[in-house]
């Protein structure tokens, strides 16, 4: 099982950042770990979505003020008798500056939240979310703001998306510690691309529907296996297979059950990788409704 001893969050004290930290003392409270707030202040001219700033007009002068803010802020976790601390620091990158910091104090999880949801912010989102998502090594959860969140605190139904990768299954090792602490419903679900991309009818087996039987029992068969003897002593997760665009199936699941939470594994950093990162990640990060937990491998 995973093991959360330190959450990083980043804030710009704005309703979302608000939003993302009550998130995160939900988990610290599971595994009793220690929370770091982080404000990155950034130069007035620097062009980015508005996620992870603070409002120019307000912005406190000296990093001691914004860290006393942070104090404050903080108040109410303390009270909750959960172990946290402040920091703030210069950086005209704050993406950069959030996985530099998160690695430097070791931080096993960093919980991040995003603004609203118009269509040019849907546009931009990738300016800071999805580089922390796809650069950092430590696990990140998005949180979608208060005005357009579906879910609850505390989670009780987790979907965690399977593609049987190395990714994944690191995402299903989290799913399963997460579901554990919060006693959550687990969903695992596996969407099977059908023609696979790139294939057209002509290219494929002759005998089309004995194909598609064979890929849908395999991937079945794989998805039960998944689920061992020591998970259902004390779980009974369920598996759901699917045919369709991947993200686009994770997102009617999501809905179909009223998920907390998602969890997917997110694959390498090759430029590859980066390319065609949107294509599944990126696009669930950007309509959940729901937090989003990624791993990249």
């Amino acid at each position: 099982m995973s093991e959360v001893r330190r959450i990083l969050v980043p804030v710009d004290f704005s309703d979302a950042s608000q939003h993302a930290l009550d998130h995160a003392v939900m988990i610290a409270g599971w595994y009793r770990a220690r929370i770091t707030t982080l404000h990155v202040r950034h130069p007035a001219f620097l062009v980015e979505p508005p996620i992870l700033f603070a409002d120019f007009s307000s912005e406190p002068a000296q990093l001691d003020d914004v860290e006393s803010r942070l104090h404050h802020w903080l108040g109410p976790v303390r009270a909750a008798g959960i172990a946290s601390d402040v920091m703030a620091i210069d950086g005209g990158g704050p993406a950069m500056k959030v996985v530099e910091v998160a690695e430097r104090i070791d931080a096993d999880l960093i919980v991040l939240g995003t603004h609203g949801r118009s269509g040019f912010e849907r546009l931009l989102l990738g300016s800071v979310t999805e580089k922390v998502v796809r650069t950092s090594r430590v696990p990140v959860v998005t949180v979608p703001p208060p005005s357009v969140a579906t879910s609850t605190l505390p989670f009780k139904r987790v979907l965690c998306g399977v593609d049987f990768s190395e990714p994944s299954m690191a995402a299903l090792r989290f799913a399963l510690s997460i579901a554990r602490e919060s006693d959550s419903s687990l969903t695992l679900l596996h969407v099977l691309e059908f023609p696979l991309e790139g294939e057209t009818f002509s290219t494929m087996p002759l005998d089309i529907d004995a194909y598609r039987s064979a890929m849908q029992a395999d991937a079945s068969r794989r998805l039960v296996d998944l689920v061992t003897d020591d998970v259902r002593e004390w779980c009974q997760p369920v598996t759901r297979l699917v045919t369709g665009r991947p993200y686009e199936e994770i997102l009617l699941a999501a809905s179909d059950l009223r998920a907390d939470l998602i969890v997917l594994g997110v694959h390498g950093r090759n430029s590859l990788d980066m390319m065609l990162f949107g294509s599944t990640t990126n696009q669930v990060i950007r309509r959940s409704t729901c937090p989003v937990l990624t791993l990249c491998h």
